[in-house]
């Protein structure tokens, strides 16, 4: 299941993600300043999407974070693969 959270993400419609409005993120909220993380879900959708240069708009640190989970996310896929042809 979690092997399908990139297509999840891809698949949620631009407008939920993209439209400037509510943050949950509490120290947005109780600070009025943003935190190294706020716009990091934006940043990663645009990823998703292959628009990096919004991406990088959203969050800079995207440059970090992006390659570490597709990392994270293929040794996931890699080791489940080897899981299953190891028991067959």
């Amino acid at each position: 299941m979690v092997g399908l959270l990139p297509a999840f993400v891809y698949l949620i419609p631009r407008q939920w993600l993209f439209d400037e409005g509510y943050t949950l993120c509490l120290f947005h909220n109780i600070m009025g300043q943003e935190c190294w993380g706020c716009g990091m879900t934006r940043a990663l959708a645009s990823v998703a999407y292959l628009d990096f240069q919004a991406a990088w708009g959203y969050n800079r640190i995207v440059v970090v974070v992006a390659p570490l989970l597709l990392y994270i996310w293929l040794k996931w896929i890699l080791r489940l693969i080897n899981d299953v042809n190891g028991k067959a």
